[in-house]
């Protein structure tokens, strides 16, 4: 197998031995990790159903939050659509809700007509901005035949990040490619940012 090359000579670093003292918390904590509660509100019951539409053209059947859940149920458990489907359909059926579940059909052809989640504004008053990178493997077809015949360069990209110190929300995202500097992304990423700025704080490699 491709990650069994050179075994030999790669660096093996020892498991931490960590000695549990705690056993009856860490084990109730094990049993909540399995735990699984799920309830529908009356009022999602209530607009489960595609409001009457007074335009022309076809009628919709589920609403834009039926079609919502199913897709955070399948995001939850990672779940291809027709298991999502059949989730739902079992969730549906024990909690006795006589409710009609959208097929897995249905589903991807609402998903890429729903309205994107807006982001919240950002906090009112001078910015205080947090500005850093992370690097992003980029991973392509055949890397473990790479690995196995022989090593090439790796190939990355940088994100590079500016965060509102109060809130830690994003305030702005600029992908590039490994080479680029990351002094020269401090302008582009402070022009995305229409709130005023009080202080920008980053580290030693965005001195311009």
């Amino acid at each position: 197998m491709p990650h069994k090359l050179n075994t030999a000579g790669r660096q093996h670093i020892p498991k931490m031995r960590h000695a549990v003292t705690n056993w009856r918390e860490y084990e109730g904590g094990l049993r909540r990790r399995g735990s699984l509660t799920l309830w529908i509100t009356p009022e999602a019951i209530a607009a489960w159903a595609a409001t009457r539409r007074s335009t022309p053209g076809g009628q919709a059947t589920y609403s834009d939050s039926a079609i919502q859940t199913c897709l955070m149920l399948r995001a939850a458990f990672k779940l291809p659509l027709r298991q999502a489907e059949g989730l739902m359909a079992s969730v549906v059926e024990l909690l006795g809700c006589e409710l009609a579940v959208p097929d897995h059909t249905t589903v991807s052809r609402r998903a890429a007509k729903l309205t994107s989640i807006k982001r919240d504004p950002l906090p009112r008053g001078p910015l205080h901005v947090l500005i850093d990178s992370t690097g992003l493997k980029v991973y392509g077809a055949g890397e473990w035949q790479t690995e196995k015949h022989g090593r090439s360069r790796r190939k990355w990209r940088k994100l590079h990040l500016g965060v509102d110190a109060r809130s830690g929300q994003i305030a702005a995202a600029v992908l590039t490619d490994q080479d680029v500097d990351d002094a020269s992304q401090v302008g582009p990423l402070l022009e995305q940012i229409e709130s005023p700025i009080e202080q920008v704080t980053a580290d030693g490699a965005y001195d311009g």
